[in-house]
């Protein structure tokens, strides 16, 4: 769970493993419950998770702090950054009620250390620069789910299978063989969990998540950078 703090208060839970790992660390930035940390950590990572809010449920070390503040000045200390700003601000539903949200995805981007392999995750219509899009049917997931990812590495998505399969109606369970659309008032948590590959999560966390496959897809692409690029870190990294 997350524990309030500030830029550089943030220490992993397990010490001793920690002392002796010589995986590499990742920032997740906006981290919500975790869906994101997972896929990285099942890359290969160690995930240390900032929010702004308490999370209850994140399953690695988390700080409660303001995300982009951490950044700046914490940033450069990890081998890696991935952010997921808000979306509200680019989704379908704030356009057409004309709601204004904060955009973060520039200051987040402008924050990131250089030399820093670094992702930026939002949803479509949002204002990242040349993305790759991910779709969880490409997982072999119950959700199409697109998301968009724009990065300082190049990335590469699997191939996007056509969409054959029915999406379960709003606020319907779903049948054998639907797809299930996480958003809004969906019906069964249950069923979403697997939709995701998410099992620790609630309903309101399963909203707003990353399905873990799609950052285990990137975090390993992410690695193999990492490891043909010289220790540039000068002994900062985090221990």
């Amino acid at each position: 769970m997350c524990r309030a703090g500030l830029a550089g208060s943030c220490h992993h839970r397990d010490r001793a493993k920690q002392a002796g790992s010589q995986m590499p660390i990742l920032l997740d930035l906006f981290c919500k419950a975790g869906g994101a940390g997972m896929g990285y950590h099942l890359a290969g990572f160690d995930v240390v998770g900032v929010d702004i809010e308490p999370q209850p449920n994140y399953p690695f070390e988390c700080v409660q702090a303001d995300a982009i503040e951490y950044l700046i000045k914490d940033g450069k200390r990890f081998d890696a950054i991935h952010a997921s700003p808000p979306c509200q601000a680019y989704s379908k539903a704030a356009k057409i009620m004309k709601r204004r949200h904060p955009d973060l995805i520039a200051k987040t981007r402008d924050a990131m250390p250089a030399g820093k392999p670094w992702v930026i995750e939002n949803v479509e219509g949002s204002p990242l620069l040349n993305p790759i899009t991910l779709c969880g049917y490409s997982f072999n997931l119950r959700t199409y789910r697109h998301r968009l990812f724009e990065s300082s590495v190049k990335l590469k998505a699997p191939k996007h299978r056509y969409h054959d399969k029915r999406i379960t109606k709003m606020g319907r369970p779903p049948k054998p063989g639907e797809m299930m659309h996480v958003i809004g008032n969906f019906s069964g948590v249950s069923a979403a969990r697997i939709a995701m590959g998410i099992d620790w999560m609630t309903r309101n966390e399963l909203r707003e998540a990353i399905p873990p496959a799609y950052t285990k897809w990137i975090g390993k692409q992410v690695l193999g950078v990492l490891s043909q690029t010289p220790d540039e870190t000068n002994g900062e990294r985090r221990r």
